[in-house]
């Protein structure tokens, strides 16, 4: 990772993190209601939000890049722990075999890559045919990614039209986006009992100022697919005439 995302598991714990933490899973779960007997991978950091789907998921996998700080999960009550773990790795080299899962949550993940080319092909790699992509990433246009006071306000934020560009580069295809964060991140715990409507107010009215972007995507295996050799053309060759005598 280029860009150290300070204060992840500090920030989670605080107050404050703790809102936007509850603003962002509100909008994880309404683009994946319900994970029942999937493999899911969550990548950078991830731990806030897997347990969405823990308990109905056949499997649930928390890995941090290798240059980051392992936090602490699966929690020490949380149903299905035999079925969930957490792990260090180089996210270019992802420690799984091909079509290993069938989502993919990245979080504090690609803002902060070193190669995001890299990254994202072996996200490819490990997702099923039908796999999903949800990534989350600091919006451009956003406060959040102005202020260095959070963990969204470090790496290279993007706006959703750039993050939708980035991903069918990388043979996935935009199935939906998703908002988050409209409130400052100033003062967090104080604007709690108004965070629900202002998070309303802001998707209905100015979307394209949200904290974060939330774009899902699936693998695009057509685009993978080359498209064919081009048609030759026949070439007649006329013989050639005897010269006369």
């Amino acid at each position: 990772m280029t860009t150290e995302v300070h204060g992840l598991l500090g920030f989670y714990r605080s107050p404050g993190g703790a809102v936007a933490a509850r603003l962002v899973r509100d909008r994880l779960a309404a683009l994946w209601p319900m994970l029942p007997g999937q493999a899911l991978l969550g990548i950078g950091h991830a731990a806030p939000y897997l347990d969405l789907w823990q308990r109905e998921a056949e499997r649930c996998i928390a890995l941090t890049p290798a240059h980051g700080t392992l936090a602490p999960w699966p929690p020490a009550t949380a149903e299905g722990q035999a079925r969930s773990a957490s792990l260090l790795a180089e996210e270019e080299a992802l420690p799984f075999a091909d079509s290993s899962f069938d989502r993919v949550l990245l979080v504090h993940g690609l803002e902060a890559a070193e190669h995001a080319r890299r990254m994202l092909r072996e996200v490819w790699r490990v997702l099923r045919d039908d796999g999903r992509l949800i990534v989350v990433v600091p919006n451009r246009l956003g406060i959040w990614a102005q202020l260095e006071r959070t963990p969204f306000g470090h790496g290279q934020p993007y706006s959703a039209g750039q993050l939708s560009r980035l991903l069918a580069r990388h043979l996935f295809r935009e199935r939906q986006r998703e908002a988050a964060l409209f409130l400052p991140p100033i003062g967090l715990r104080i604007l709690s009992p108004i965070a629900t409507p202002c998070e309303v107010f802001g998707r209905a009215i100015l979307p394209r100022l949200a904290g974060v972007v939330l774009l899902e995507a699936e693998k695009d295996l057509l685009a993978a697919m080359p498209a064919g050799a081009p048609a030759k053309r026949r070439r007649v060759v006329m013989p050639a005439q005897a010269s006369p005598a």
